[in-house]
């Protein structure tokens, strides 16, 4: 356990940071998984819209320093392939 005062600040702000962190990732995921449901329906149209939803919200999470630049790339390179292959 935190001893110094310093320590104890440090760990109350990692608390803070890590519930912004995981509230981001969980929304970021959550716009992934309406990706992927429209893929999975097979509507190109809404698959389009998720994936257009989708993008800033992922570059978001890059600015904010939940994720490597390269895995949002990644994943939103994989996605638009998938849509693209719908129609």
């Amino acid at each position: 356990m935190a001893n110094t005062p310093q320590s104890k600040k440090r760990a109350r702000q990692n608390e803070r940071r890590y519930a912004v962190n995981k509230a981001r990732r969980s929304r970021i995921r959550t716009y992934l998984r309406k990706v992927e449901e429209a893929i999975a329906s097979g509507d190109s149209a809404a698959a389009k819209d998720a994936l257009r939803a989708a993008q800033p919200e992922l570059m978001r999470g890059v600015t904010k320093g939940v994720m490597h630049k390269n895995t949002a790339a990644r994943k939103m390179s994989r996605l638009s392939a998938r849509v693209k292959t719908l129609g």
